[in-house]
């Protein structure tokens, strides 16, 4: 089969090798207002979303996690704690922005005794064959390129009976919150954008990059076709977002 010569960037088509250039412009803009810009959008309830998936890891002490796309860190603090001092959480990020801003966080928290760093491709991640017991990806598959590829390298450096967790926007439910959805994406996101971070075409990006991703049952095949069992998802806010989850055989 021959390989696709492009790929979306939002509702734009773009050389495939250009795609992981122009996310990084994203998320260079907006590092440095990433989490103020994270509490204003949802509300705060990115929050809730980002504990549920916690609860859902059953990670436990002596464990070894690996947030992808892990930005400025929430999972991983929250991980750290639990796995101790046995145990180690890996914070990767393509974006080496994100990931400072990650780190200096960690480390100015004193949250950095059992974590090490990474700016790794979600892709072609740097890591040996079964040696994590969890992974997580919080709002970061959808930037990815070739998300096939991604899963089935995650599913490579999981630990047989290691559990995968994807957090990331989805489908709304319901119609009629699917259209405030849209309003509030396109119309208010790059407002707020702008005012906030100056920046509204990052947030544009943001909200076509959302309509673009796989829908619920989507995603939960594509992890299936990459080997995980045992999948399934979780609406979260009516469906705006979504937790899928799946096990390595």
């Amino acid at each position: 089969m021959k390989e696709r010569q492009t790929t979306d960037f939002g509702y734009q088509q773009v050389p495939v090798e250009e795609k992981a250039g122009r996310v990084a412009g994203v998320f260079h803009s907006v590092a440095a207002r990433y989490d103020l810009m994270n509490d204003l959008m949802s509300g705060g309830v990115h929050r809730l979303w980002k504990r549920f998936t916690i609860e859902m890891s059953g990670v436990r002490p002596g464990q070894r996690v690996l947030d992808i796309a892990g930005g400025t860190g929430d999972l991983a603090a929250k991980f750290s704690r639990l796995v101790g001092e046995s145990g180690q959480v890996v914070l990767a990020d393509i974006n080496e922005s994100m990931l400072r801003v990650g780190r200096d966080r960690l480390l100015d928290e004193g949250i950095a005794a059992n974590l090490d760093f990474a700016q790794a491709d979600a892709q072609q991640l740097p890591f040996p064959d079964n040696c994590f017991d969890c992974i997580t990806i919080a709002f970061g598959l959808r930037n990815v390129t070739d998300k096939d590829r991604a899963l089935a390298d995650m599913l490579r450096i999981l630990k047989p009976g290691g559990r995968l967790l994807v957090l990331e926007f989805s489908k709304p439910a319901n119609p009629l919150l699917e259209k405030a959805y849209d309003v509030y994406s396109f119309q208010v996101l790059p407002r707020l954008g702008r005012a906030v971070a100056g920046d509204d075409a990052s947030y544009r990006y943001l909200a076509e990059s959302i309509r673009m991703h796989p829908d619920q049952e989507t995603l939960k095949g594509m992890m299936a076709e990459a080997g995980f069992a045992n999948c399934q998802y979780f609406n979260l806010t009516g469906g705006i977002v979504a937790l899928h989850k799946g096990i390595k055989p």
